[in-house]
């Protein structure tokens, strides 16, 4: 299967669940005030959740779940964010569709002289870290503007939008990855991106 049609299936599979995903992101917004970031939001992150305890299936036969990197130009830099112990995450798309999405491509890279732990960039939301190990599904969105943050779009047994099953980077290494969320308004144009354990920046958004 391609990698365009592993994301437009992704994506009817998560058409039933829209209006789910979207009140999620509006309860998780709050009304105002200064988030983590001190950026003038005051929207709360999911409480955290302690990993499961069961391991995932053999990491020897599972492939990196990724829709990323098709039609993207790896030269395009959009933002780039700083992460821990040399890993660095560039942006390279950031793009609204007519079906209501944003999606974020972009490639992590480890500059470090250590191996990278993929499974910190799920976040601490427990569904998402049961059910999407090793992925970026723990990246938000914040419309300052509206004062909304948005969460990685995920089906109704809490699989995400985004990369998944994220091997180790080894220093050197890189991997092209991808999130999806549903749309701020089509008047929002700038928001604030941010995956646990990167900084945090801004990025405009295309289409």
């Amino acid at each position: 299967m391609s990698m365009r049609s592993s994301i437009r299936n992704r994506r009817a599979l998560t058409f039933a669940s829209v209006p789910a995903a979207l009140v999620l992101a509006l309860t998780g917004c709050g009304s105002g005030g200064g988030d983590d970031e001190g950026k003038g939001e005051k929207a709360a992150p999911p409480a955290a959740s302690a990993p499961p305890s069961e391991s995932p299936g053999s990491d020897t036969v599972e492939q990196q779940d990724t829709a990323a990197g098709e039609n993207v130009d790896p030269n395009v830099k959009l933002a780039e964010l700083r992460g821990q112990a040399g890993v660095v995450m560039t942006v390279n798309q950031v793009q609204r569709d007519s079906g209501g999405f944003v999606t974020v491509q972009a490639e992590i890279k480890n500059g470090g002289d250590q191996p990278a732990n993929p499974a910190q960039w799920a976040g601490s939301e427990s569904v998402i870290v049961r059910e999407n190990l090793s992925s970026v599904g723990g990246a938000t969105l914040v419309d300052k503007v509206g004062k909304k943050r948005y969460y990685v779009l995920r089906d109704t047994d809490g699989r995400c939008l985004c990369t998944t099953k994220i091997r180790p980077l080894q220093p050197g290494d890189s991997t092209a990855v991808f999130m999806q969320f549903p749309a701020p308004p089509n008047t929002t144009t700038e928001v604030d991106f941010s995956v646990p354990t990167f900084a945090t920046t801004s990025l405009k958004i295309s289409g």
